[in-house]
């Protein structure tokens, strides 16, 4: 196989919780092993230097592999499945197996990798963030979820209500986590004092952002625009122009958090006359809290990279 080569490789690896199917561009053949350490790291140490690994982010599954591997030397890329699906339908692969899987990530950063952004893994405070603002999102659509179906259950008033106490007592034990997380070091309380120190940016937002800016701090306000998916999709051609859609690419859960920032940021002095100047150009509501939305992850990365808090005199709404 390629791999015994000393030329790097492009390796396809599609990633279930008991084992991985790895797949090496150019070769037809597919191997199978377990997703457990010891196996991982034997096959990690006998790859050629420079090899480069394509791989599906897959919730938690994926994660010792990917870390293993960057470990080990080798260039990381952790793909949306969606990007995956969509190249697949492009190329004609209609089939879908581990084997046709691990085939096709091989194929896509065989002939993709010099636009993909290799994956660095997180530090522990990155990791702690991210796990405590994805459960607290989960438990607020279970309780949703719970309100809704329980709604005409008079009978059972008194069990739902310890029921949603105990659920609003587990969310505020989780925000008393995420504040100690952004206490822990100096600078992550320092970066995150900055981004909440704008009208609007609350603890959850405030956190979310700091992570994501921690992972992205050497690029333009416009590719993190981008990244949350608040960025308008052109959708021209020839003489027409179409309407502009958001693209939706990053983080739903990042989306949701700061659009409820823009609401909140709307009805403060000093953003509601930029909210008003928005509706004023016939934008519905939605549209206005959206361009807020955006014009806060702009504000607040700016502050996070000059380390500086808010100054409300440097806005302008005209």
């Amino acid at each position: 196989m390629n791999e015994s080569l000393n030329t790097p490789c492009f390796i396809g690896i599609d990633v279930a919780k008991a084992e991985v199917v790895i797949a090496t561009h150019g070769d037809s053949a597919t191997r199978s092993i377990a997703n457990t350490a010891t196996p991982l790291k034997a096959w990690l140490k006998a790859l050629p230097p420079g090899s480069r690994l394509g791989l599906e982010s897959t919730g938690s599954y994926h994660e010792l592999l990917a870390g293993l591997a960057h470990g080990a030397g080798s260039t990381v890329y952790l793909l949306n499945p969606k990007d995956v699906r969509h190249y697949a339908q492009s190329v004609g692969i209609r089939a879908k197996t581990d084997q046709v899987d691990a085939r096709l990530l091989a194929r896509f950063i065989a002939h993709e990798h010099e636009t993909l952004h290799p994956w660095q893994p997180p530090t522990p405070v990155q990791r702690q963030l991210d796990t405590l603002l994805k459960r607290r999102a989960t438990l607020v659509r279970a309780r949703g979820a719970i309100r809704q179906s329980m709604a005409h259950l008079s009978s059972l008033k008194t069990e739902i209500k310890f029921t949603f106490k105990a659920v609003n007592k587990l969310l505020d034990a989780i925000d008393r986590a995420i504040e100690q997380t952004l206490t822990s070091q100096p600078d992550v309380q320092m970066q995150a004092a900055c981004i909440r120190s704008i009208p609007g940016i609350g603890l959850l937002t405030g956190a979310a952002l700091l992570n994501l800016f921690r992972r992205l701090p050497a690029v333009r306000a416009d590719v993190v625009v981008a990244f949350t998916g608040l960025d308008p999709r052109p959708c021209d051609s020839g003489q027409k122009r179409g309407k502009r859609r958001l693209s939706k690419r990053g983080p739903s859960e990042l989306r949701c958090l700061l659009f409820n920032a823009a609401m909140s940021a709307a009805k403060t002095k000093l953003w509601r006359p930029y909210y008003e100047r928005e509706r004023a150009k016939g934008l519905p509501t939605t549209a206005a809290l959206v361009v807020i939305a955006r014009r806060l992850v702009r504000v607040a990365f700016a502050l996070f990279k000059k380390q500086i808090h808010f100054n409300p005199d440097r806005i302008k709404i005209a």
